[in-house]
């Protein structure tokens, strides 16, 4: 069964923001999800010249693993989103931004140039930092004592401060011209995509863990 995030009409955008993995596909098939990002799935794969079933079930496949491998104990779960993502986030950002500043500085001449990703990821790394302690101090431990009755509002924020995360992710997206580097690109601009690359995938994922199966199964208890 089709998931609904799938609908023909649903845009790419969505699903790029929500559906771990979906990124690299729509890479993969030279499908925007930024500049391009409000077309339909299904006007998408017409553009794109593809088999809009074939796209669908290669977004499918992505659903049907994503999540998988979480833990089934709440405590276990919120233990690896913590270790996995919030950890990660953290170690992650500071050599992005200063890999960002030095492409910007020594390349800022060159057509391809990602010319103001550096305050982009200054911006990320602030919302990711403020809602991330937000969910350590507050929601986590909440949400520990089974307090379900009394999270739909702190759920409701958390969720609401996702969509801007997902926004910080178009627009990295938009200033690298979709993570492609260019030809003869060095070292440091190599890494810095590679890094993104990475930082962008694993912050859908921690975003789709939290939304489809922490923060239903919190409200639940």
């Amino acid at each position: 069964m089709t998931d609904p995030l799938l609908a023909p009409e649903t845009t790419v955008r969505d699903i790029a923001a929500r559906l771990p993995g979906a990124a690299q596909i729509f890479r993969d098939a030279d499908i925007s999800f930024c500049c391009g990002g409000a077309l339909s799935l299904a006007d998408a794969a017409a553009k794109a010249g593809l088999d809009l079933a074939a796209l669908t079930a290669a977004l499918q496949a992505l659903i049907d693993r994503a999540g998988r491998d979480a833990p089934q104990a709440t405590p276990e779960l919120i233990a690896h989103i913590l270790d996995r993502y919030h950890a990660t986030h953290r170690e992650e950002m500071n050599l992005l931004v200063q890999l960002a500043n030095r492409v910007e500085t020594v390349h800022g001449d060159h057509d391809e140039a990602p010319l103001g990703l550096t305050e982009i990821l200054l911006a990320l790394r602030d919302d990711l930092e403020t809602h991330m302690s937000k969910e350590e101090n507050l929601l986590f431990p909440a949400m520990l004592q089974g307090a379900g009755a009394v999270l739909a509002e702190p759920v409701r924020v958390m969720a609401e401060e996702h969509a801007v995360t997902s926004d910080l992710l178009r627009r990295i997206e938009h200033v690298t011209h979709g993570l492609t580097l260019p030809e003869g690109a060095c070292g440091s601009w190599t890494a810095l995509y590679t890094g993104l690359r990475k930082l962008c995938d694993d912050v859908v994922a921690h975003i789709h863990l939290e939304e489809t199966v922490l923060f239903p199964r919190a409200l639940a208890a």
